[in-house]
């Protein structure tokens, strides 16, 4: 082969190698950059379906607490009417409607007349009585029909209900303290009670007005002052919010209604 041939073939040589790497790194350029934009469309892609995907909504117990943290709040549930919440806050009930975030005061009322609401606080008034601890209470009388009592000494309905339920012989008075705030001598008047030897006749002394003239030393005893504690807190669990409450063979009877206890307990005995 001629010099001028083999020159010409080596050229051609290098030139194809030249423009065949050149091929390929351009090839793998473009492999590249399509692997890039691939991977920008998903995270784009990710992207978007995360902001897209929903946040947990907050419970209605969570928003609740949120919006009115100082109202107690012992149970929230659906109250039968869509978007409302029934809110048992001790013995009151309230109503609830997330989002707008208000609080509904008053009762539901069926067009039969039913007052759904009050038939829930009975209810609830009732498992909270049931549940009392009885070894706690002032024990009166022996007989069969069973009364818890929430009571105040210086409560004139609650002495009303007390004579009522003291001239019968055939009921078991379970008897627990419920102090009002406006009644500022029933303390003393309750120590008194704790402290004695017959608690059964103090009570009743307290109860018809007997201790009315404060001429007594009340007893001061870390004992005394923890039955004092446990009453509060008792009536605190249920709920009172007033004097007298009675549970009666199993039926809640509010304030001094004498008709509604004969009703339950039958004719005098």
């Amino acid at each position: 082969m001629s010099p001028e041939a083999e020159g010409l073939g080596k050229f051609s040589l290098n030139f194809a190698w030249a423009y065949a790497h050149k091929d390929a790194k351009r090839l793998r350029g473009k492999a590249i950059m399509k692997f890039m934009n691939l991977l920008a469309a998903i995270c784009a892609t990710l992207c978007i379906v995360s902001a897209a995907a929903p946040v947990r909504a907050a419970s209605p117990e969570e928003s609740f607490q949120q919006s009115f943290p100082k109202i107690r709040a012992d149970d929230i549930r659906p109250a039968g009417i869509q978007g409302l919440y029934e809110v048992v806050s001790g013995s009151r009930i309230l109503y609830y409607a997330p989002g707008p975030e208000y609080i509904v005061y008053g009762p539901i009322v069926t067009r039969e007349g039913r007052n759904l609401t009050e038939e829930r606080v009975l209810k609830i008034l009732e498992q909270g009585l049931k549940r009392v601890p009885l070894e706690k209470a002032l024990r009166i009388g022996a007989g069969p029909h069973q009364v818890i009592e929430i009571t105040d000494p210086d409560c004139p309905y609650c002495r009303k209900a007390s004579a009522f339920l003291s001239g019968r012989n055939d009921v078991t008075r379970h008897v627990f303290f419920f102090l009002l705030a406006s009644h500022p001598n029933a303390e003393a008047k309750v120590r008194q009670i704790f402290c004695a030897e017959n608690r059964a006749k103090v009570y009743e002394e307290a109860m018809t007005g007997k201790l009315d003239d404060m001429k007594f030393t009340p007893c001061k005893t870390a004992a005394v002052d923890d039955l004092l504690k446990a009453h509060r807190e008792i009536g605190d669990r249920v709920g009172v919010t007033g004097t007298p409450l009675f549970l009666i063979d199993g039926q809640v009877v509010f304030g001094a209604d004498i008709p509604g206890m004969e009703r339950i307990l039958g004719g005098k005995k």
